[in-house]
């Protein structure tokens, strides 16, 4: 028996924004069903809070260390009512949100690609090509994919799917372009001329967008320095000069500060998540249909009647290609797929684990034996994926900086009259990185007689970019209509050069803020090696009761958990990728290790040694 009727609830939450929130975010979730979700996560929070904060007021016990219990019942209410209840309430505005700022910086090449398909194909045809093309385009194939499922499965006509994407998409832009289009489509006007002049007026529109991406990443930046790194730095300060008065140990306060970092962090990781675009590095794959074979259907019948010795054949014949590929192209296969360097990860963290079950690990590192081997095992599992995935980068980085180039030489070569075919085997020549392999490929496909579409495509495939295969894509499409294909090189060289200027301009802004990062991890571990070799060692010597050695431990432990997320953070900032942080992570886990485990006893077994020397000396005197 529900509590609720659906009619009550449409009631209650009319001239709210959740439906067109849910819709927007393309969340499995009516209304109504949103609406109990929260209400069952909320009485299930509440619970939660009714019962740990009467263990807290029965036992007086307080789950904080050095805060009374009154303060651990408010924190708890925070978290565990309001928060939770904001949290789910404000979920699919966040991730619609983030769809937004995708499609709006993925929507100039969509038109530029509409542009292209607009002069041999329909424009319900045109929508259908992008939605199939999900891979090229992302969040915009989706929402065109809403156009599609109206008109093929609930029988609406093209005005009437379009108007409901327009009421629902969470992106403005797409939503005055969608406009525009059937204006303009129902006044009968020129559809081709109409994307050419919306593409260049998108561009401006995600140049835009990714300042406002910037900004963001810009306020995340102060927020988790000011917060994850400036408070511990405060923190212990504070706790080390009331450790001197004896008033509170650093140990007591170091599993809240390593709860907050852990938490803290990864929230900010999250909602980075939600709301910026990633750098695309993905390679992706298709079956490829040769296009002189695609319209032949072979019947149901006639198929079960294949020899199926010589399937099996056919199949042995692929896994053999396949294995003679990764022997060949050992570097490509390994950045390709990042599960490889995750099993070789989780290979050398099994290794680290047996050296410290076994001893070896104690013999080598005799203090912080524990904090030595998380910072190996988390360094071991990272390193190898860490590498794949700088690879990746590297292998996009020149393919990119490469391709607008290998499009003006086609543009050069039909100016003089070259045929494509001849102006690839030409071009292949040059020396154009990576992309100049591909084009020998590409040559000696079209030399053995393949078609130069499915050579083309192909091509595109074997490198599996993202934006590569938009501007291939351009490419084919317009040379399987005509051999008159210099405005679409022009077209796809200034989409190619506007996606590499917004990608370095993500790149210079956010670099500073990867900076910033680092350069506040470097303040904690002055601030650590401040406080236990020119501050807290000095009083060694006298009367006070202080634990050196196990202040320096938790303030190691401290350094670990920042470096750990400082790094994956500034992945985060950079790509939106925390793949890309684990770089930063080793590079930060590697200083902690050599700061507090040689760095700072060296340094306190000088000082130390000097203070004694002195007294001596002034004794004898």
């Amino acid at each position: 028996m529900n509590l609720f009727k659906p009619e009550q609830i449409d009631q209650w939450l009319e001239g709210t924004t959740i439906r067109k929130s849910l819709r927007a975010a393309h969340m499995p979730y009516s209304q109504y069903t949103f609406f109990m979700l929260l209400v069952k996560s909320s009485i299930a929070s509440t619970g939660a809070f009714i019962i740990l904060a009467g263990y807290v007021f029965v036992t007086g016990r307080s789950f904080i260390p050095n805060f009374e219990p009154w303060v651990t019942i408010l924190l708890l209410f925070i978290f565990l009512i309001p928060g939770v209840i904001l949290g789910i309430f404000t979920y699919p505005s966040s991730i619609a949100a983030g769809r937004k700022t995708s499609i709006d910086l993925e929507l100039p090449y969509t038109i530029t690609y509409m542009q292209a398909l607009s002069t041999t194909m329909t424009l319900y045809n045109v929508i259908r090509k992008v939605y199939e093309a999900d891979d090229l385009f992302g969040e915009v194939s989706r929402e065109f994919g809403l156009i599609v499922r109206d008109v093929e499965v609930f029988g609406d006509d093209l005005y009437s799917a379009i108007r409901n994407l327009q009421k629902v998409t969470p992106s403005h832009n797409l939503e005055d372009f969608l406009n525009d289009l059937l204006l303009l489509s129902g006044s009968g006007g020129d559809v081709t001329n109409f994307l050419s002049s919306r593409s260049a007026y998108f561009r401006e529109a995600a140049a835009r967008e990714l300042d406002q991406v910037l900004k963001t990443i810009e306020v995340m930046a102060e927020v988790y320095v000011t917060a994850f790194v400036a408070g511990p730095i405060t923190m212990i300060i504070i706790i080390v000069a009331q450790n001197l008065g004896g008033k509170s140990e650093l140990s007591g306060y170091i599993p809240l500060i390593i709860l907050g970092l852990i938490g803290g962090s990864l929230g900010m990781i999250y909602i980075l998540h939600l709301m910026l675009p990633a750098i695309k590095m993905d390679i992706s794959k298709k079956p490829i249909d040769d296009s002189e074979f695609i319209d032949i259907g072979i019947a149901k019948d006639e198929f079960s009647r294949v020899d199926q010795k010589f399937l099996k054949q056919v199949e042995a014949k692929r896994k053999r290609y396949k294995l003679e590929n990764l022997i060949k192209n050992p570097f490509r296969t390994y950045i390709s797929d990042f599960n490889i360097g995750c099993v070789i990860g989780i290979v050398a963290a099994v290794i680290v684990t047996l050296l410290y079950m076994n001893g070896n690990l104690a013999g080598w590192f005799p203090v912080n034996t524990l904090e030595i081997f998380i910072c190996l095992v988390v360094i071991a599992s990272m390193a190898p994926v860490a590498f794949a995935y700088e690879g990746r980068n590297w292998f996009v980085n020149n393919v990119e900086k490469h391709t607008p180039e290998f499009l003006r030489q086609l543009v050069d070569m039909k100016d003089i009259g070259v045929t494509l075919q001849t102006a690839i085997g030409l071009i292949s020549n040059s020396k154009l990185g990576v992309l100049s392999k591909e084009l020998v490929m590409t040559t000696e496909e079209i030399q053995r007689g393949e078609s130069t579409v499915n050579a083309l495509v192909r091509m595109e495939e074997r490198i599996g970019l993202v934006s590569v295969k938009r501007a291939m894509s351009l490419l084919v499409k317009a040379s399987e209509v005509t051999d008159s294909i210099k405005d679409v090189l022009i077209i796809a060289i200034n989409d190619f050069e506007h996606y590499l200027k917004l990608k370095r301009d993500r790149f210079n802004i956010s670099i500073t803020y990867v900076m910033i990062i680092y350069l506040a991890v470097g303040i904690y571990f002055y601030t650590a090696y401040s406080l236990n070799v020119s501050f807290v060692a000095s009083f060694t010597n006298f009367n006070i009761s202080f634990d050196t050695a196990g202040n320096l431990t938790d303030m190691f432990r401290i350094g670990i958990v920042l470096a750990l997320f400082s790094g994956l953070m500034a992945g985060q900032l950079s790509a939106n990728s925390i793949l890309s942080g684990f770089k930063h992570a080793i590079l930060l886990l590697i200083g902690a290790v050599v700061l507090f485990e040689y760095i700072i006893p060296y340094q306190i077994e000088l000082s130390t040694e000097a203070a004694k020397a002195a007294l001596e000396a002034a004794g004898s005197g």
